[in-house]
């Protein structure tokens, strides 16, 4: 080794004595890891910043061009032939570029005509994923109900399948309609978020065709499939626990589920039923709220709801049944799928019971 080479191993030029040299681990100042985990935090955040902003100009972009070819084959009487030719020439600019498919071309044409106004698009719409934007127009007609299944899906992050299943299960037309006491029971703020959360009837489609005939079968099913359940509770729900024991006295009671909702704040007492619904349900269930607030309620917490499922509900009933209750209960119905009434053409075609009967046999 030369001299020259020695002096670059010893010594240390005048740009390196600028900067420390990495230190080991254990001589690092204690701070460093926290402040390592904040740097990485902020440059995560700023990396979705990047990529959403950039999502928010690509939807926009499409929307644009989805515009154009509405308006020149309003104005010109474009049909597939340009659109082919559109896609062939974009491509062939714009090789780096994807999504410019004559398939695409045409869910963009759909996507201007179902968002006519730029500034929805702009602040909701263009939040979302293609795909999920795709799903929205190609599944939903109704532009209300559109605009209430694409805020939501920006609101809980539903990815493409989760959305479809929303929107197959008509989560917009069962959400917040549980019956329940929470107008007389909770504050304003926390009344009108608990009424949100709740819905009627529940889903429970995931567990099969079998018809459960006990509650611990049902609870059972449930526990096997928690997280479709809890997709189909919703968003901020999480499990705590099942046949939660609860001390009082000198006997032993069982919650049948037991969840903690985290933007509520409070513990959440879920009580199933595989009968129609009785009013002596309410007073065990409200028995059971007045224990978790005692036995498992922190200070912090808020006061603990009910949610009660049955398998069939009288709705005069129920409301009867609430109505000096002082503690918040839920009361909503549960099935194991959506029953739709057959086509008119189809149920024509059926056989009779009488024709049945006859077939089988059975004078």
């Amino acid at each position: 080794m030369t001299s020259k080479d020695e002096r670059k191993v010893r010594g240390r030029s005048k740009d390196e004595a600028a900067f420390p040299a990495v230190s080991p681990v254990s001589n690092l100042p204690r701070s460093y890891a926290q402040m390592l985990v904040d740097l990485k935090k902020r440059i995560e955040r700023a990396r979705l910043r990047v990529v959403l902003s950039a999502n928010a100009a690509m939807v926009v972009l499409y929307w644009e061009i989805g515009r154009v070819i509405l308006e020149r084959q309003g104005r010109e009487g474009w049909g597939t032939k340009v659109i082919d030719r559109l896609s062939h020439d974009l491509c062939e600019t714009y090789p780096e570029m994807k999504g410019f498919s004559p398939r695409n071309l045409k869910y963009m044409r759909a996507f201007a005509a179902a968002w006519p106004d730029l500034k929805i698009v702009q602040r909701v719409i263009a939040q979302l994923p293609w795909r999920q934007n795709i799903a929205l127009i190609e599944r939903l007609k109704d532009k209300k109900t559109r605009l209430w299944y694409a805020a939501q899906t920006l609101k809980n992050g539903w990815s493409h399948p989760i959305l479809c299943l929303q929107i197959e299960n008509r989560s917009h037309e069962r959400q917040g309609k549980a019956l329940s006491n929470f107008k007389a029971t909770l504050p304003p703020t926390d009344s009108d978020m608990a009424g949100q959360v709740f819905k009627d009837p529940y889903l429970f489609d995931f567990i099969g065709t079998a018809d459960p005939r006990r509650e611990r079968e049902l609870e059972q099913a449930l526990v096997d499939h928690i997280q479709r359940f809890l997709l189909e509770l919703g968003t901020g729900f999480s499990f705590v626990g099942r046949q939660v024991l609860l001390e009082v006295g000198d006997q032993d009671f069982y919650v049948d589920l037991l969840f903690y909702h985290l933007k509520l704040r409070c513990y959440v007492v879920i009580e199933l039923k595989a009968v129609p619904f009785k009013p002596e349900f309410v007073g065990q269930l409200n028995m059971y709220l007045s224990a978790v607030d005692d036995l498992l309620r922190h200070p912090d917490d808020k006061p603990t709801i009910g949610l009660l499922l049955a398998k069939q509900k009288n709705r005069l009933l129920v409301e009867y049944a609430l109505r000096d209750i002082k503690k918040p209960i839920g009361v909503a119905h549960w099935e194991t799928k959506i029953v739709k009434s057959l086509p008119k053409e189809l149920r024509n075609s059926l056989p009779s019971i009488q024709e049945l009967e006859k077939e089988l046999g059975h004078d």
